[in-house]
């Protein structure tokens, strides 16, 4: 073979190999873009975790809200969760919930009622708002600045909870406000005052000696 023939094949070796790794590079970018591509579902499941972990993670956090149940029952208050441990302050009642036992020092009736800190007992609404992360489908859409979430029931979940529309800040994912929907029966809750951890464990421990004098119920 002349020496321009072994030149002119070696040099075209030489590309089509080139042609080949490029073609190949262009294969796995590809690939890997489309491994990273999410569905609107998948996102929404994601920010939705990332804004609950906020309010339940080990870190605990607090806020200020403001309930109203279709304008039968309105309530506000502020509340701190810390894991399983639980603190909240409304119109009527103090409460302190240390993961084992429950506290609720009612102050126009002067009685501290003690429960077992999973009880459904504890108040009338305990029990309904019940449900799993895994119950529901998932959207998200932009809302103005923020993020709305929408969360529907999925067929054949036991959860008491049918719908949640979540209203997240955009980046952050601080909880704005909710719409729970328990059988027919919507509740909104506006969220205000928000901030994930620095939540000191002494705060979920009864002070007993300030209630002395009261009336205790113990309903355990």
């Amino acid at each position: 073979m002349s020496g321009w023939l072994i030149n002119a094949y070696y040099h075209n070796s030489v590309t089509m190999k080139h042609k080949l790794i490029l073609c190949l590079f262009l294969l796995l970018a590809v690939g890997a873009w489309g491994k990273q591509k999410i569905t609107n579902e998948q996102q929404a499941r994601q920010i939705f975790d990332k804004a609950y972990n906020q309010v339940f993670g080990p870190q605990g956090a607090t806020l200020h809200y403001d309930v109203d149940i279709i304008g039968i029952y309105k309530t506000h208050g502020t509340i701190w969760y810390k894991g399983k441990k639980q603190r909240f302050s409304d119109e009527r009642v103090d409460t302190w919930n240390d993961g084992v036992t429950a506290f609720m020092a009612y102050r126009k009736r002067r009685v501290v009622e003690v429960h077992d800190a999973m009880s459904d007992k504890k108040d009338k609404y305990s029990g309904k708002f019940k449900f799993s992360l895994d119950d529901f489908s998932y959207r998200v859409e932009k809302h103005g600045n923020n993020l709305l979430l929408t969360l529907k029931q999925k067929k054949g979940a036991k959860g008491t909870i049918k719908e949640v529309k979540a209203t997240v800040t955009q980046g952050t994912y601080h909880p704005i406000s909710l719409k729970i929907k328990v059988a027919f029966i919507w509740a909104k809750i506006k969220i205000s005052n928000f901030k994930s951890g620095g939540i000191d464990d002494n705060m979920f421990i009864f002070p007993r000696e300030k209630y002395k004098g009261w009336e205790f119920d113990d309903k355990r």
